[in-house]
């Protein structure tokens, strides 16, 4: 999982950075390619999933918000290699004029649209990367059919992931099986989370996991992510997390009957 392929490190905890120098990016991929990787798409995984194969030697490249810098700066480095990648799009934030989010340019439809003749693969990031827990369902409904309606219109070609902003609310299992539901009816057939280690077969489809890597991940933490060593953490990931959502959920109660 990637974001952001600049120089512009922000000064947060190591674990937070979104942002990968272009320096480290080249030298993850030709880690790869030197290393016999195969570089696959999403489909390409479930696949193998449902196949039973040894998927060990995979790996699929995600970058989420759709900046300028993987115009300008990541693609190049993929198509040298001859790598694939599936980009997710807050269709909202993409326009046929420049704009910006987070202070950082993002791509204009003209590139998008360039992007996917050349073999990119883009999904949707919703339309306005809302923390979808907070809307009602006819805004969440909206949120996933209409960026898939858009991107769809735009590229002219189906697509079939999507990429859940902000933290996956797998512990909210009410709302999880909800949005499966809704991505499900609305045509797609998987999806990434910022869950924590390597996807497996037993995984989810529509909220697999990921390994987050910035430009603070050297060769030999890159490869001990490839290799697993960082799928421990989706432990501690987990009751962190469920102890914030039961605790958050307890002052709402708490609230409410006062």
């Amino acid at each position: 999982m990637y974001h952001s392929v600049s120089n512009s490190v922000g000064g947060q905890h190591p674990y937070y950075e979104t942002n990968t120098s272009p320096e480290v990016f080249i030298r993850h991929m030709q880690f790869l390619s030197d290393r016999g990787y195969s570089v696959i798409t999403l489909d390409n995984a479930l696949q193998l999933f449902s196949s039973g194969m040894n998927t060990s030697k995979c790996v699929v490249i995600t970058f989420d918000d759709g900046y300028r810098d993987f115009y300008l700066t990541a693609y190049p480095v993929l198509k040298r290699l001859d790598f694939v990648a599936t980009v997710f799009l807050a269709t909202g934030l993409i326009a046929d004029r420049r704009l910006q989010w987070n202070d950082a340019e993002l791509m204009t439809w003209s590139e998008v649209r360039e992007l996917s003749s050349l073999g990119i693969r883009f999904g949707s990031h919703t339309v306005n990367h809302l923390e979808l827990t907070k809307l009602n369902k006819r805004r969440l409904d909206w949120e996933i059919r209409e960026s898939k309606q858009t991107l769809e219109d735009k590229l002219g070609a189906v697509v079939r992931s999507f990429a859940y902003p902000y933290a996956f609310p797998w512990q909210n299992c009410a709302f999880a099986r909800q949005l499966v539901d809704k991505l499900e009816a609305s045509g797609y057939s998987n999806g990434v989370s910022t869950i924590v280690g390597r996807a497996r077969s037993v995984d989810e489809p529509f909220s697999l996991p990921r390994l987050p890597v910035n430009t603070w991940d050297d060769l030999g933490l890159f490869q001990a992510k490839l290799e697993g060593g960082y799928d421990w953490l989706r432990l501690p990931q987990s009751i962190y997390k469920a102890v914030g959502y039961r605790t958050a959920s307890g002052s709402s109660r708490q609230h409410k009957s006062g």
